[in-house]
């Protein structure tokens, strides 16, 4: 299978990228390039390969999940940028619209 300029145009069309006559090429050449390489991939012999989450062995170090006492109002809001005596104070982020039916 092989990447023709006129499949370019249209992955660009999908993806609303305009692109030069040049950059068509490149891409279509580079796109090519990978599928070759994907060929060569295939050709190898993975019967012997175990199926991996990950390329290296990772080790999750997770705390245990248990229960803790939850944070106080006081402690919460002690560190908040700006707060009223109950609540964090923060930048207005919508604009209330009251609607009339």
């Amino acid at each position: 299978m092989s990447v023709t300029e006129k499949d370019v145009r249209y992955m660009a069309g999908l993806a609303r990228l305009q692109l030069s006559e040049e950059e068509v090429k490149s891409f279509s050449q580079d796109m090519n390039k990978i599928l070759g390489y994907m060929d060569r991939l295939e050709e190898l012999d993975t019967s012997d390969v175990k199926p991996l989450e990950h390329v290296i062995e990772l080790d999750s170090r997770l705390r245990p999940d248990k229960a803790e006492e939850p944070v106080s109002h006081e402690d919460a809001l002690k560190n908040a940028p700006d707060a009223d005596s109950d609540y964090f104070r923060v930048p207005k982020v919508i604009e209330y619209i009251k609607y009339y039916a």
